[in-house]
């Protein structure tokens, strides 16, 4: 699958997975695409955890009961940044965004090799829960999971939802600028 295929085709997948395992080479290779991201300063602040022990996937995905992907999940993706991010450029820190990228990357991986992930975000921000992932992971004090990826084989077949038209998010030259009319 090409690149662009694997963009058209990536979905937030919250649904069933089949009772199939994650190969652990394909785990290492959907984690070195995170590896490969772009990152502020080249600081390569986001570190991984794997987990594919049924045990600990079991655990963590019980303290998501709304979330299928998360309950049914074959393995995760723990992805951890700096509790207090260390500036690296003109005073800022761009871990969220070395984050965010490594994930992208990983979630391109992950449809790329026929698997299906959700980004868990917000869930994680909740009531301590990166605290308590953290703690079954052995996380360092000063760290934080800031993001955890269920992954699978999905049972159901499910799409990319709609996105909004080139023309309504996207100009050339200048903000809103109709590309029939340049001038």
């Amino acid at each position: 699958m090409d690149v662009f295929e694997a963009i058209a085709k990536r979905h937030s997948y919250r649904g069933p997975f089949l009772d199939q395992p994650v190969r652990r080479a394909d785990l290492q290779r959907i984690v070195q695409a995170g590896l490969q991201a772009p990152s502020g300063k080249n600081a390569q602040t986001t570190t991984f955890v794997i987990v594919d022990d049924a045990d600990l996937v079991h655990g963590i995905g019980g303290m998501h009961p709304a979330n299928q992907a998360m309950q049914q999940a074959k393995a995760m993706i723990a992805c951890i940044v700096d509790r207090q991010p260390e500036a690296v450029y003109e005073g800022h820190a761009f871990q969220i965004e070395d984050c965010a990228a490594a994930v992208e990357n990983m979630l391109l991986a992950v449809t790329a090799l026929g698997y299906a992930t959700v980004w868990i975000d917000g869930w994680l921000r909740v009531d301590n829960r990166a605290e308590s992932v953290g703690k079954l992971l052995g996380v360092p004090e000063g760290k934080i999971i800031r993001v955890l990826l269920p992954i699978g084989v999905p049972q159901k077949t499910w799409q990319q939802k709609e996105k909004l038209p080139f023309e309504a998010r996207a100009w050339f030259n200048r903000y809103g600028m109709d590309a029939s009319n340049p001038g």
